[in-house]
């Protein structure tokens, strides 16, 4: 799987350059983080953190098959207060983000961990077994005190 490179950088994704040049990224770290950095639908059920009804979401997914939904609904903990949940809760919206790597045949598994390591910051440690039994590890560094995703 070809993509552009993405880095994380102190909580922020951005493209890579060399020599004014995109870099090109064989892993799967670039779809991980377009998943995760990317608003998913909130469900009918999900409580909007700032009381209104925009439920966000990405306007492709209306031209996606299936009812497939892309993106990652962080965003909903926007305003949570209690951060064992908000962790729970976070690791679960990850999954959820991710499920289409195994829909889409490209990984057997997928493993997220998420923690707090200090106010404001959300680690992710994901782990793909891909379908060969190969592992690729990536952890994803989420600044939230800017908001979530």
């Amino acid at each position: 799987m070809t993509d552009f490179a993405i880095a994380v950088q102190n909580g922020i994704p951005d493209l890579v350059f060399a020599d004014g040049d995109l870099v090109i990224d064989e892993s799967l770290l670039p779809a991980i983080l377009l998943s995760l950095m990317t608003d998913r639908l909130a469900e009918p059920n999900d409580v909007l953190p700032d009381g209104s009804t925009d439920r966000r979401g990405w306007w492709a997914d209306a031209y996606l098959e299936g009812g497939d939904r892309v993106g990652y609904r962080l965003w909903l903990l926007n305003r949570a207060k209690n951060v064992p949940d908000e962790v729970r809760r976070a690791r679960e919206y990850a999954q959820e983000a991710l499920a289409w790597l195994i829909e889409d045949g490209i990984a057997a598994e997928v493993n997220v961990t998420a923690s707090v390591p200090k106010q404001g910051w959300l680690h992710l440690q994901i782990v793909i077994t891909r379908r060969d039994g190969s592992l690729e590890e990536f952890t994803i560094p989420l600044d939230t005190s800017r908001g979530a995703s």
